[in-house]
């Protein structure tokens, strides 16, 4: 199966390059941006040695359905989405956080709980909770936007004493991160699923905040199946889940978490197409729509002339 493992375009008005874990990033102008979601994929920060396919068009595709359904609640920076794989947006200056939202005991959460911790990013947990349970409400846990290595986990108060988000400015983004959950959360349940977390990340344009990035997707994402959730919690069984936890459970399970002296275990054909599935299925399910498969082409040369035909248009 053919994948997009990277790219080196040099589009018309092309300032700058950035390659990201997932992402490949064009600066066009001091304005706009090209954003290829490739098929690589990362977990423990880090990049995986082998791309999965199919799943830079899940992201971009989902992430295009999810940002369009929210435009009422906050602007965001899509202009364009002229291949599967690629978006044409507004540039905008991010803010330096991740604004991580949870309403369920769940993945890197549950661990500093099983742990013994009951306070995450300065947030108090209960005793008595059970992995995967339900919030009493959903909790922002922030972490800094790390440019390499690993975010780091980072209360609001220090991201307000260290002068890294404006108090006035990270106000409006905890009210935006919970009204955009509220959305994914009633998006999710007309589809079955539960969005058990998730992450925003945003910018500002102009003195105006927008939502930049992916949202709702598998990589920035957890789901649950809501059918049977409670019959499970109630037995103790683990949750059926739609999301790329199940290929950090692969990695440990095999002795890997991105610690200094591990390797990655071998990414056999049959890991690939399992993992290149489970996107697929998401897709379906939160969309309601059936995959659309791309044509067999060269894919890298497909993104360069769909997104420079784009661009001819709008510069």
């Amino acid at each position: 199966m053919d994948a997009i493992k990277e790219t080196t375009f040099n589009f018309n008005k092309q300032i700058g390059f950035y390659k990201g874990k997932v992402r490949d990033v064009y600066t066009l102008t001091d304005d706009y941006l090209v954003m290829v979601a490739s098929d690589r994929i990362s977990a423990f920060d880090v990049i995986l040695p082998r791309p999965i396919p199919y799943k830079g068009q899940v992201l971009n595709q989902i992430a295009a359905k999810f940002l369009s359904s929210t435009k009422d609640i906050i602007p965001n920076w899509v202009i364009a989405v002229p291949d599967p794989n690629a978006t044409i947006g507004y540039r905008c200056e991010p803010f330096k956080v991740e604004m991580v939202i949870r309403g369920y005991l769940a993945g890197h959460l549950w661990r500093t709980y099983r742990d013994g911790k009951r306070v995450l990013c300065g947030v108090s947990l209960p005793n008595g909770l059970k992995e995967n349970d339900k919030l009493p409400e959903p909790i922002i846990t922030p972490t800094t936007k790390a440019d390499v290595g690993h975010d780091e986990d980072i209360s609001r108060e220090d991201i307000i004493a260290k002068g890294i988000v404006p108090e006035e400015d990270y106000i409006q983004l905890e009210k935006f991160a919970r009204a955009l959950y509220r959305r994914g959360v009633e998006m999710a349940q007309e589809r079955g699923l539960i969005l058990v977390d998730t992450k925003y990340e945003f910018g500002k344009r102009d003195g105006r905040i927008y939502l930049m990035d992916e949202i709702h997707t598998p990589d920035s994402s957890r789901y649950f199946y809501a059918e049977g959730y409670e019959q499970r919690q109630v037995s103790g069984e683990p949750q059926r889940q739609l999301s790329k936890e199940f290929v950090r459970e692969w990695l440990m399970n095999n002795g890997f978490q991105g610690k200094d002296g591990q390797t990655v275990p071998e990414m056999t054909d049959d890991i690939v197409q399992t993992i290149s599935e489970r996107y697929i299925e998401l897709y379906e399910h939160i969309t309601g729509e059936k995959f659309q498969y791309p044509a067999n082409e060269d894919m890298v040369s497909r993104v360069e002339r769909n997104v420079t035909e784009a661009l001819n248009k709008l510069l």
